[in-house]
Parts: structure tokens; sequence; C-alpha cells
């Protein structure tokens, strides 16, 4: 029996999860080399919402930082996680722009490209797949996994099987609320072991306080690689404790091979880190705890302080309970998507919306629209013909893929972005995505090595052309 890989998440989805990524890379650097001796399969390092984060909290360069860990990572693989047609923003973006981005990422250090979708509507995955086998990374497929009246073990087979058929190189099980239970788990991963020849792999929150036991079902069912977190930033919303399954594993069929006296100096870096963290409040004891209602409502942990953030901001705390209830009578009727970004967003901002008006759907978001008319591509069940009538009204709905009625956009936006704030190619990537926010972190490096004169910034721009 091959030994069990392990994905480390530390660099991206622990931090993540834990500490809304604001971990900074001056304090990645010191533990990349150890990191690197692990022999784990792979490190999650970039993607979600680090790219983000850099350019808006932490003022990097996330290319830079993922150059960086490359260099300081040489025999690890590093992976990222990419949201298909949203590439690492907030709206379809044109397939140039998904080829371009994907090249770059590539180009810059990644070799593992984790793509999913919201929807599981492979239709917005398909630049991504064709962007990824061009530059010949692998390609890992995800399914979003969520319960629903339609999703069952089926349902997650068949879209496994038509990944693999696209081109997938490995799936991903995405658990991203902690739904999973541990014979669920099992049965999963052996449906899918026995459908599909490429590897599988599980990827758990442990939210609801379950990820650690539906680990060692899906290993037992054959799974083949594994995600975990070093302990200081694991547990709560992040994932199982990467050293715990090491140990847990020893001298099993499925020992990792792992060693734990190396995994001891990894875990004393991010222990600091985890002191000074809690020390400073961005770690709130709150999220390294069990919170059971995520299997209740089936609500990420995530989405629920946003809910009740809302309802506080409208002085309607009390009515959180009806919140949740309405929650699911929403996601039926919008083709029950699973709740992930950017559906668990909308579908939870509409609940909020019909429970303090006191009338369902009197008022509609534009981002509750654009899910009904097909603008985020195929729901998993249709929408009702009536109640999008209800929500649209006579707009014409979408039928085809969503990023087949955008144009090409990328000649567009390089000539949009000012070009005194060119210093390297990915730049647009940057501007592409995140507009005034990438602009503002641009001219702050920019004054930082040129200082505020305008005339050197236009030098710079003639040194730098795109």
């Amino acid at each position: 029996m091959a030994k069990l890989k392990i994905t480390e998440t530390v660099l991206r989805d622990a931090h993540q999860s834990l500490i809304a990524t604001r971990m900074s890379t001056e304090e990645m650097i010191p533990i990349l080399s150890a990191m690197d001796e692990v022999g784990f399969y792979s490190a999650e390092v970039w993607g979600g919402a680090t790219f983000d984060s850099c350019l808006r909290f932490l003022d990097e360069d996330p290319w830079e930082r993922l150059r960086i860990i490359r260099k300081g990572m040489p025999n690890t693989k590093l992976q990222m996680l990419f949201r298909g047609q949203n590439m690492l923003g907030y709206r379809h973006y044109a397939d140039d722009v998904i080829d371009y981005f994907v090249k770059k990422s590539v180009d810059n250090g990644i070799d593992i490209m984790r793509i999913f979708d919201a929807l599981n509507d492979i239709r917005n995955l398909e630049a991504a797949i064709k962007a990824t086998k061009k530059v010949g990374a692998h390609l890992q497929a995800c399914i979003s996994y969520t319960i629903s009246p339609v999703h069952n073990i089926e349902y997650f087979v068949k879209y496994a099987k038509q990944l693999e058929d696209t081109g997938a190189d490995s799936i991903c099980i995405k658990d991203m609320a902690g739904l999973l239970t541990p014979y669920t788990t099992y049965d999963l991963v052996k449906a899918l072991k026995e459908t599909v020849k490429i590897p599988v792999q599980l990827h758990s929150h442990y939210t609801s306080g379950l990820a650690s036991m539906s680990h060692l079902k899906a290993i037992e069912a054959g799974v083949d690689i594994i995600d975990t977190a070093m302990s200081p930033l694991a547990m709560g919303t992040s994932h199982p404790a990467t050293e715990s399954m090491v140990a847990a594993l020893a001298g099993t069929p499925y020992d990792t091979g792992l060693d734990l006296n190396k995994l001891n100096v990894v875990r004393e870096h991010f222990a600091k880190l985890r002191q000074k963290y809690l020390d400073s409040g961005l770690l709130n004891p709150k999220v390294l705890g069990v919170d059971a209602n995520t299997l209740l409502y089936q609500v990420p942990g995530g989405m629920l302080s946003n809910l009740v953030s809302q309802l506080k901001q409208a002085g309607k705390e009390d009515q959180l309970d009806a919140v949740l209830r309405e929650i699911p009578n929403v996601r039926k009727d919008a083709g029950y998507p699973p709740l992930v970004t950017p559906s668990s967003q909308i579908v939870g901002t509409q609940a909020v919306l019909n429970v303090i008006t006191g009338e369902r759907y009197k008022m509609v978001t534009k981002e509750f629209k654009g899910i009904i008319r097909g603008e985020y591509g195929r729901t998993p069940v249709p929408v009702d013909p009536e109640f999008r009538k209800q929500i649209i009204g006579d707009e014409k709905p979408i039928d085809c893929r969503p990023a087949d009625l955008l144009e090409n956009e990328l000649d567009k936006l390089k000539a949009e972005m000012p070009s005194k704030y060119y210093e390297q190619e990915e730049d647009v990537l940057s501007y592409a995505q995140f507009g005034a926010v990438a602009e503002k972190f641009f001219e702050k490096r920019m004054n930082k090595k040129y200082g505020v004169d305008g005339e050197h910034a236009d030098k710079a721009a003639a040194v730098h052309p795109v």
C-alpha cells in the first residue's frame, strides 16, 4: 500500500481560516527551508484570499511572495486555490485573462492548480482546465461538497468522472464548511476510487469537530492525499493538525513517512506566531472552538459571522434563528447552490432581507438576481420559471456558459492601467482583479522605490514597459 501523502496548508488556508489571511511573507521566510525538508506531498501557499489580502492589508506584492516561497522551498510542490472563471476575484473574467493568469502563476512557481466552481458547473472550469493543461501544470479539479436533496454520492461521483474526462490529474473533495461526517466520507471516497483512475484528495475544515474522524475514514477508504495544518494554526475553522495525523498513522499501512522531529521544528516557529496573533487580537479564541451549528444549518463559519454582522447593523440581532431557518428556503428557491464564495454570501444576504423586511423577496439584491438569471452558471437544480419571473421579470435568462458572453479583455486592461504603475507583466493581473485596491498598492510601492516625485515614476514606466 502506498504511503499516505500530506498537503500542508499553514501558509494559505490555515491562516486564511483563523486570522483572515494576515500572515506576512516576512513571517514565512524563516521557516521555508525547514518546511522544505519535511517531505510534504505539496504545500498550499497561494490563491484563495491571499492575493487580495497581500494588496489590501499587507502592502505586499502577491507575485513576489510566490517567488520568495518558490526559492525557499525548491524541493516541495507548490499549489494554489483558483476559483475557475472568477480567478481570485469576484466576477467572471474573459478566457484570455484566465489563460494569462494561469501561465503567470506557473511561471512564478505554482506546480498544482487546484480549481473549483461554487456551483459545480463544469463549464466555469473549462478555460482554467485548458490553460493549466497548456502550460503542463498538475490540474486538480474540485468537487464543492455540500448537502441538499440533490447532492448525494451519485451526484458527486458523476461530477468527478466528468472532471477526469475533461483532463483533471487528480480530484479534490473540497469540504469548505466541515459538513462531511466520517461514514459518509468513507462511502464517498470508496465510490470515487471505484470510479476514477486518478488520485483523490480530501480537504475538510474542522469547524464542526468532525474533520479528523472524516480524514481517518477517508484514509481507510483509500484516499491518496489529505490536507492538514501545523498544530498551532490547526483545528477550529482550520484543518486537522498535521503532527496529530502523522502520529495517528505511524506504524500502520498508511504511515506517511514524515518525521515528527522535523515537524516539531516547523511547529515551534508557528507556535510563536500563534502567541503573537493571540496577543494582538488577530486570532480570536472563538474561531478555535467547534461550531456544531454548522451541521444544523449547513452554514460555514465565515458566513455565520457575516449574518450576525448584517443583523447587528439592522438592529435585528434577535432575528438570527429566523434567518437560519430562512436560508434553506432561499437556497431551495435558488436551485440548491453549494454555500461557498460567492453563493454563500448571496443566499445569506437574501435570507436576511427576507426576514427583516417581513416579506419574502420584497427586496432582492443584484447578486441574487444574478444567480437566478444564470450569471454565475448553471445551478444544481433548474430554477422554477415562475419564481425566476418573479425575481428578474422579463429579463432573458443566461443558458450558455456565462464567459461566452465576455469579449477578450486583456489588451483593454493593459491599456486602461496607468503605465506609471507597471513594474512587471503580472501587475495587470493584480489590477484586473482588484482595481482600485491594486492601484493603491502600486502607488505605495512606487513611492517606496522612487519617492513621491512623479518624474521618477514616469522614468520607471519607461524602463518597465508592458
